[in-house]
């Protein structure tokens, strides 16, 4: 590693470059959050808008403890869900504290900071001056992990989308836990497309057949998707690092409990996992105020006229069929079969 003489902290060790000057015109004209342009990091060409070059070396050396939790996932994964389910066990169960606070302010999100447009953040800024306290949240919001997670002395859960080569060394030096998150990518292509129509700061405007153009080219935030998942199941055997499949998760959430719990290293009761089983149903978590940014949807980050942020949370999604025509269906299993020959990482039968 490479070290800055002057802070003795580490350099960002990666290359950042600018993306195709014509394909960058093509992705501002359908992804409207961002007004710059996007960037590249290093030899697998992570995908990020453009204030990522200057957020890197801070995302790079944040210092993270030992009592940290990370819930780190591709977008769509179900962060969200795994998000909850971790700071219950983590918290011991604490439901009152569950229902009063958002899970944003429980769970920040490490890099959001990068997602908000200077341009877009005064936009919205202008949309709520009729409220200081709207105002308020949205500077917020806009905040770099890496300034306010320090102030925090209580143990900190953190959510990040970042793979495992540009998380903070420190996440593995100091032995944080890390659980990582796969999902099926023709589940996740399609919920990631409603989210990126959902979120202003991405503001995606065009079609699922356009947008899968874009997905299966790596030109998309925190791609490209398999390289991101390769660098999570390389992890899978760290003492540190518990990996799991979202479908297994979806098909017996009991024992996916008990499972965290136990890497949590935490106790829970039949009665306290049949409790929590029900808490985290889908059907009860889509109505669950705290976890389903209501707080973003009132200060107009998120697009009203969008579907809800925690949508249907199922695998095989009979409605995803309606997304794919039968030409993208046909990309995407070779797109699948291309990349799996590369990995002994199968995904669970749905």
């Amino acid at each position: 590693m490479a070290f800055n003489n002057n802070k003795g902290e580490l350099l960002f060790p990666y290359d950042i470059i600018d993306v195709d000057p014509e394909i960058n015109t093509e992705l501002l004209r359908d992804f409207t959050g961002e007004k710059t342009g996007f960037v590249q990091v290093g030899p697998k060409k992570y995908f990020f808008p453009s204030k990522f070059r200057e957020a890197s070396y801070h995302l790079y050396n944040f210092q993270s403890r030992p009592s940290d939790v990370y819930v780190a996932t591709f977008p769509r994964s179900g962060t969200t869900w795994t998000q909850e389910l971790v700071w219950m066990i983590a918290n011991d169960l604490n439901y009152d504290k569950a229902t009063a606070e958002p899970l944003t302010k429980r769970f920040p999100f490490f890099e959001f900071c990068v997602f908000m447009h200077e341009q877009t953040k005064q936009e919205l800024l202008l949309e709520n001056q009729d409220s200081l306290e709207k105002q308020n949240f949205v500077e917020l919001v806009s905040t770099p992990g890496y300034d306010f997670l320090p102030d925090i002395t209580e143990q900190r859960f953190i959510k990040t989308h970042l793979p495992f080569s540009l998380l903070p060394p420190s996440v593995m030096e100091c032995k944080s836990k890390v659980i990582y998150v796969a999902r099926n990518p023709k589940d996740v292509a399609v919920s990631y497309y409603y989210l990126n129509k959902l979120y202003r700061t991405q503001g995606y405007i065009n079609t699922f057949e356009k947008y899968w153009d874009y997905f299966e080219k790596n030109l998309n935030p925190w791609m490209p998707y398999w390289s991101h998942l390769k660098e999570g199941w390389e992890h899978r055997n760290h003492p540190n690092v518990l990996f799991m499949f979202y479908e297994d998760m979806n098909k017996d959430l009991p024992a996916t409990i008990r499972k965290v719990a136990n890497f949590l290293k935490k106790n829970l009761t039949d009665e306290e996992v049949t409790k929590l089983t029900s808490y985290l149903s889908i059907e009860n978590f889509k109505h669950n105020t705290s976890v389903n940014q209501n707080e973003l949807k009132e200060v107009r980050i998120l697009n009203p006229n969008e579907e809800a942020f925690v949508r249907k949370g199922k695998t095989n999604l009979k409605g995803w069929q309606k997304e794919y025509t039968p030409e993208i269906i046909e990309r995407v299993e070779k797109w699948m079969e291309i990349n799996l020959k590369e990995t002994d990482m199968r995904f669970p039968e749905y």
